[in-house]
């Protein structure tokens, strides 16, 4: 399938099962957090699916990569961002199994039922800081003032059958907040762990949370991720139980 690309916009392969990624230099481009949070994710073959924020589209075009899910729905606030997810899913082939939804998530209700999924993930903005780039869109997918943290969590909540898993990566300096946002709405952390750049610092906290989950979480070793040349994904894989 040809795909007409626009200013700035350069096609990346993924070094994975063929699958292939367009991202655009001049708008937000995908960072290891998403590679992580993909490979951190577990799926069934019939789960139905909600991300929260796909930006380019990469999660669910790795996601692909691992199982034969069910369906997922990619919600993406910025036009800009929507429009490139969706020539994602299209040079990937995956156009029967991803659609993406160019809205708010808070607005699901006008798509779907409360509870209808079996599997929430977002990689969602986190940045506080008043520093901004000039950039409107790469503010938008940094900074939280889009979507704060309860109602990330309170969403999640709400799209999720009872037992249902909600997958987030999220700045490690706001991981008490993550928390506490998650247990308000009856999220309950079930397995995390935090991230490191190899120099003792702490960057990001990923989560496994369950609906209506009992109180009791395994928290995994830390995840040293300063090897450029990726390994510490086939650490991911083998030691933090991904299937």
């Amino acid at each position: 399938m040809k795909i007409n690309l626009e200013d700035g916009e350069r096609i990346e392969d993924l070094q994975c099962k063929g699958l292939k990624i367009i991202q655009n230099k001049n708008y937000y481009t995908f960072t290891s957090d998403s590679v992580i949070l993909a490979n951190f994710i577990s799926l069934k073959n019939n789960d139905k699916c909600v991300e929260i924020g796909t930006g380019c589209g990469v999660i669910p075009v790795l996601l692909s990569a691992k199982t034969s899910f069910q369906n997922i729905y990619a919600f993406e606030l910025q036009g800009e961002m929507a429009r490139l997810a969706e020539k994602n899913i299209l040079i990937n082939k995956l156009e029967e199994k991803v659609s993406i939804i160019n809205d708010d998530v808070r607005n699901y209700n006008q798509y779907f039922e409360k509870e209808a999924f079996d599997v929430v993930f977002s990689n969602p903005p986190y940045m506080t800081s008043d520093f901004k780039s000039v950039n409107s869109i790469r503010n938008n997918a940094r900074h939280d003032h889009n979507l704060p943290i309860d109602d990330l969590c309170k969403t999640a909540f709400n799209l999720l059958k009872f037992g249902g898993k909600f997958y987030v990566v999220y700045s490690a300096t706001r991981a008490c907040e993550l928390i506490h946002m998650l247990v308000e709405s009856n999220l309950e952390p079930k397995r995390m762990f935090f991230t490191e750049n190899g120099k003792g610092k702490i960057i990001l906290v990923i989560i496994e949370a369950v609906k209506g989950g009992k109180h009791g979480v395994n928290v995994l070793p830390n995840l040293i991720t300063n090897d450029k040349t990726g390994e510490y994904i086939k650490t991911l894989q083998t030691k933090y139980f991904v299937k």
